[in-house]
């Protein structure tokens, strides 16, 4: 395992949402893809880096105890709020003594283990805030309420924002608490804070797990895989 000079490498996995868009009945964290689920692939990609010196899971109440049982000793499980926000909160409180702190969607399941440790790296080197990002292929188009367009911003300069992001934990826990709302991204908290915010060449293979489809296309990587 890797260490930082000031304390260890945590990586906080929140898995406390329902994800209704994937239709399965059941929450996105623990539906399966080759009698895995899509939390066990995730932290079992951390592990794999070699880079991560301890992982915290955070989950709804009720699944707590499953989790830990599904999970082993040697990942912390902690209970999560109703929203991201909330649960990554709760795992800062689990990390205490962490030096660095990622923040890992349990979505991307199929996140290759050298992105991780290529994340922690750019942060051990001394970048406050490290995310995995792959340039917009789509034309985006920015819409009013109505769904009129009202802009067309140059796809150039955009980029498609993965996960794990990497974070000074001290960095990352005053974004924390300087956040007044919600927020999707962890980033997104800290570029408010007028810090920088590095990339890095995200994976194809970080895709987010979200809709039926993204779940077809997943199992259909596993089973080519095992074959």
């Amino acid at each position: 395992m890797a260490r930082s000079n000031s304390g260890p490498v945590v990586a906080l996995v929140p898995a406390a949402g329902r994800g209704l868009r994937l239709q399965r009945g059941e929450p996105k964290a623990f539906v399966e893809i080759g009698n895995r689920s899509l939390l066990q692939r995730s932290v079992d990609g951390l592990i794999r880096s070699g880079a991560v010196d301890r992982i915290v899971v955070i989950v709804p109440a009720e699944l707590v105890q499953h989790t830990r049982d599904l999970l082993g000793s040697d990942v912390t499980v902690v209970e999560g709020a109703s929203e991201r926000t909330g649960s990554v909160r709760l795992g800062l409180v689990a990390a205490e003594d962490a030096g660095i702190v990622l923040v890992h969607d349990a979505a991307r399941a199929l996140t290759p283990p050298s992105l991780v440790a290529r994340v922690v790296a750019e942060v051990q080197a001394g970048r406050g805030a490290v995310v995995p990002a792959l340039p917009v292929t789509d034309t985006v188009k920015a819409v009013d309420f109505m769904g009129a367009v009202v802009g067309t911003p140059d796809r150039s300069t955009l980029r498609a924002i993965q996960t794990p992001q990497g974070f000074r934990a001290d960095l990352l826990r005053r974004a924390y608490d300087a956040a007044s709302d919600a927020a999707t991204d962890d980033a997104g908290l800290v570029e408010r804070l007028g810090e920088t915010v590095h990339t890095i060449v995200g994976e194809a293979l970080a895709f987010k797990i979200t809709t039926p489809h993204d779940l077809l296309l997943a199992e259909a990587i596993i089973a080519r895989e095992a074959s």
